[in-house]
């Protein structure tokens, strides 16, 4: 029975792993490349088409929205809105900005999430925070900063685009990091599956209203064939498949271990990086990185019971 559980644990993790890498992979090569399209319609084409494809096959999970209580329901709507919309927004629209520059340091800022995280559970519970949070998460936004200028000074002009990028970064770090509450909550009643296919027919109808009303509906016709073939690709493997192996692996271990397999992320976009578009980060970023990744594995470290007690107050409130 124990060697069963630590089996479920390891395969937990290399799903969470290998999910994160593919992640890392989409940010630095696949998104980047669909520049010529509107971000709101990206974010729309991009939930629409692997909702699509899963609906031959699970159609008949439908009837679970009915077993959901309203508490699950608005669970259910956050994720589309933070995480599905808005997060994912905010960080198309940060690599659309960087134009194949500084992709890495986008994609490293976006592991600022435990920050959000925490500090969110302390507001809903009116609870002191622990004694060290304000230090590492004054020292993992200390590290953001010299991540994306080094030592120098932003530029308002020269660095525009990379001010604007790195905040949206930020505001995606946000959205995910409040969109994980909501997750584990749904979590505890549908399977992973399940999760995935709501998650994504949720975000995709946000995103048709949003698309809609932004007059960009008719962006179909700017669709080219590489762009439909990047698009087929994210569907199948690291848009819908890599939630599905995310979930998965989240039902199996706990937070602090989903955290820090969840580095491969960042990790692996800085190598991407280097490999594919021959960016490599300066000495200084690269401390930076390491500090900040540092200082956000200490932040998680009481992650999971903050979390927990807040999807419980959360639960109480509606």
């Amino acid at each position: 029975m124990e060697l069963t559980k630590k089996q479920n644990i390891i395969l937990g993790a290399l799903a969470i792993g290998v999910s994160a890498t593919s992640w890392g992979f989409d940010g630095i090569v696949l998104t980047p490349r669909l520049f010529n399209l509107p971000v709101v319609f990206v974010v729309f084409v991009l939930h629409l088409i692997p909702f699509l494809l899963m609906n031959p096959f699970l159609y008949k999970r439908y009837r679970l929205l009915g077993t959901l209580n309203r508490t699950e329901l608005l669970s259910l709507f956050l994720v589309a809105l933070l995480g599905g919309s808005i997060g994912t927004l905010a960080i198309v629209k940060a690599l659309f900005l960087v134009n194949f520059q500084s992709l890495s340091i986008v994609v490293l800022l976006q592991k600022l999430q435990p920050v959000f995280a925490i500090t969110l559970a302390a507001l809903f519970l009116k609870e002191k925070l622990r004694r060290n949070f304000i230090f590492w998460a004054i020292l993992a936004l200390i590290a953001g900063y010299f991540l994306t200028f080094g030592f120098s000074l932003p530029h308002f002009q020269q660095d525009q685009n990379t001010i604007y990028a790195s905040l949206l970064a930020v505001l995606a770090a946000f959205s995910f990091g409040s969109s994980t509450v909501f997750s584990k909550k749904i979590l505890n009643k549908l399977d992973f599956i399940t999760a995935t296919f709501f998650r994504y027919g949720a975000t995709s109808l946000l995103m048709f209203f949003v698309v809609l009303s932004v007059g960009e509906l008719d962006s179909f016709k700017a669709i080219t064939a590489n762009n439909w073939l990047i698009i087929g690709i994210i569907s199948a493997t690291t848009g819908s498949g890599a939630i599905f192996l995310y979930y998965f692996g989240l039902q199996k271990v706990k937070a602090i271990i989903a955290t820090i397999m969840e580095l491969f992320f960042p990790i692996s976009a800085v190598f991407f990086d280097y490999f594919i578009n021959d960016h490599l980060l300066s000495p200084v970023q690269w401390l930076s990185a390491a500090v900040m990744i540092f200082a956000i594995i200490n932040l998680n470290a009481d992650n999971t019971k903050a979390l927990s007690k807040l999807a419980k107050k959360i639960k109480q409130k509606i």
